[in-house]
């Protein structure tokens, strides 16, 4: 009997620091994983690969499998600006109709003050309290921030801001 317990614990032993190796290799490959923000604005498959990436890391809180995430393109040609004004419809229509609590909205680009722009458009008309539970994303520059917290506050979401 003394032997099996001998046995036993040092199964249980091995078994541990086996797990220990494992969450530490884990641990190891989500941070070579990480994306970096791409450098160059035209990089469209970068940013996505990056705002997703951002957009995994700060999913505390929200409920819903799949937020609603809105890559804003950089650039003044007309195809940008022409992108840009339907999202900003699109978004607007969101914004009129409500999310459902537990929902995210994100919102990144390459160019900050553009992304906030849009979002600070897209909250204008927006009803009282209506977001409560909801949580709006900015990925963007610190100087950006305070406009779009602004923008977003009256809506009782909750807001996230990640600096790119």
């Amino acid at each position: 009997m003394r032997k099996i317990l001998i046995v036993a614990a040092l199964g249980l032993g091995m078994a541990l620091s086996l797990a220990a190796c494992h969450d530490k290799q884990a641990a190891v490959t989500q941070q070579v994983a990480t994306v970096q923000k791409p450098t160059s604005a035209n990089d469209i498959p970068g940013w996505q690969a990056y705002l997703s990436q951002v957009v995994q890391d700060n999913m505390q809180g929200v409920s819903a499998s799949s937020p609603y995430v809105y890559f804003v393109p950089a650039g003044s040609d007309p195809t940008a600006v022409a992108e840009r004004q339907r999202q900003l419809e699109q978004v607007q229509g969101v914004v009129a109709r409500t999310v459902l609590p537990g929902n995210m909205l994100a919102f990144g680009g390459p160019d900050s003050a553009l992304t906030a722009k849009m979002i600070e458009d897209s909250f204008m008309g927006a009803a009282a309290g209506s977001f409560k539970g909801v949580t709006v994303l900015f990925i963007g520059d610190k100087a950006d921030d305070a406009a779009v917290q602004k923008a977003v506050a009256p809506t009782s979401a909750t807001y996230k801001f990640v600096q790119m």
